[in-house]
């Protein structure tokens, strides 16, 4: 590793007399492996460098939307060209329109298509736009699961399988969490009794949650959840803010076979920039201002530099082979780390759908977030830190997916699986 003057350190310590806690988002300072952040400088391919000079393999890409790695040309190039027409006009623009087809090809249940800037966004409107069609003032969600930080999901679970949510946060009243009941991960059961009672407007899942760790659901559960919230009258929320256009192009209702009522995504979309957007059936959609009585707006909704660099990204992940590799560098680094781990006996197992995926420090399986959080924590920071001295830069949190990008070669993944064996000896 090269540099003398540890300027992330001095950056870090004049953000913290500006920045609450010195950061933009809290997972972001490391507090759960043990270390301060790293201050980035910039990102090529592969790799991210820091304030210091120091290299690092990039399996965080940004938390997921930069499945092409980072700085590519023609991302690049397609921002460049939005931006000398200009970079928001609070007006519709052609490319807005292009941006929304491109979505709904690719996941055809999102027949009508609205942009927003955020994640975050998109489920909070999704969630009232649920209510506004059903008529019904309570939700679903799964314990563990994270889709933004409004207020209604801020919330944690209380005791037993199926729970009125309690407010997860300082600042989020009890009203607000009310209306918000939370069932474990692939729990049909408590689901189903939660339903019967015919009060749900929709239920909201992280179609394979990563807030958790990457925890993929069962395999019968999304069919079934499917016909129990159908059966109920219940809208089923899909929220692909990660898993849109990165387990598959058209998602992980692809994989599962299912039409969602409501769909979200994020990340990928934006192409690396501030996007998202949420979607579902017409008679749904239509409820939104101004055809009817549903509300939602954003001055940088739709904004061109956004739907550019998300169209361009779309493109690219078109071409032939593209999620073939994916899969495959996942699949290298993924078993990798875990063949390495119980070589040593430490106990891990590996959760993993294509280039998302999850070591965690503990036997298994992990199956909802109880589970998840049965892993060793301390052994995460000690991996974690290991990985960093060696140049690789990881999620700082056992409760986060690991991606890897196109951008990675087979050498590259090489030298991550001899990092991991190195750590993992060395703890």
């Amino acid at each position: 590793m090269s540099g003398d003057i540890p300027r992330s350190r001095d950056i870090f310590a004049r953000a913290q007399e500006i920045i609450p806690g010195g950061v933009n988002s809290p997972v972001r300072a490391c507090r759960q492996v043990g270390c301060e952040p790293l201050f980035m400088a910039r990102g090529e391919g592969g790799r991210v460098y820091d304030a210091d000079g120091n290299e690092y393999l990039d399996l965080v890409g940004s938390w997921g939307p930069l499945i092409l790695g980072h700085a590519h040309l023609e991302i690049l190039e397609a921002i460049g060209r939005a931006m000398a027409s200009g970079t928001t006009f609070g007006a519709p623009t052609e490319i807005e329109v292009e941006f929304a087809e491109a979505i709904r090809a690719a996941m055809p249940s999102m027949e009508r298509v609205r942009a927003v800037s955020s994640g975050t966004e998109a489920t909070m409107t999704a969630l009232r736009l649920a209510r506004g069609f059903t008529r019904r003032d309570k939700i679903l969600k799964i314990d563990g699961a994270y889709h933004g930080h409004s207020d209604s999901l801020l919330v944690a679970a209380g005791s037993g399988a199926a729970t009125l949510g309690i407010p997860g946060s300082a600042g989020v009243t009890a009203g607000a969490a009310r209306d918000t009941l939370v069932v474990p991960h692939n729990d049909l059961a408590a689901t189903e009794a939660v339903l019967a009672t015919g009060e749900i407007a929709a239920v909201i899942v992280e179609a394979i949650p990563g807030n958790m760790g990457c925890v993929p659901p069962l395999p019968d559960y999304p069919e079934k959840l499917r016909a129990l919230t159908a059966a109920h009258g219940t809208l089923l929320i899909y929220d692909e803010v990660i898993t849109g256009f990165r387990v598959a192009y058209g998602g992980a209702q692809a994989l599962h076979g299912i039409t969602p009522d409501l769909t979200c995504v994020g990340k990928i979309a934006g192409g690396g920039l501030p996007a998202a957007a949420f979607g579902g059936r017409a008679d749904i959609m239509e409820l939104l201002a101004p055809l009817g009585p549903v509300y939602q707006a954003g001055t940088l909704s739709g904004n061109p530099l956004a739907m550019a660099a998300g169209l361009k990204t779309l493109e690219i992940l078109r071409r032939p082979g593209t999620y073939e590799r994916l899969d495959r560098l996942g699949q290298i680094v993924a078993e990798g780390w875990l063949a390495e781990a119980r070589a040593r006996g430490i106990p891990a197992c590996v959760n993993r759908v294509g280039s998302m995926f999850t070591l965690f420090f503990q036997e298994g399986p992990v199956t909802d977030y109880a589970s998840a959080k049965r892993s060793d924590l301390q052994r995460f920071g000690a991996f974690f830190r290991g990985m960093r001295a060696r140049g690789v830069s990881l999620p700082p949190s056992q409760f986060e997916a690991a991606f890897t990008s196109l951008a990675l070669s087979d050498d590259d993944v090489g030298q991550i699986c001899e990092a991991a064996r190195e750590t993992l000896r060395e703890i």
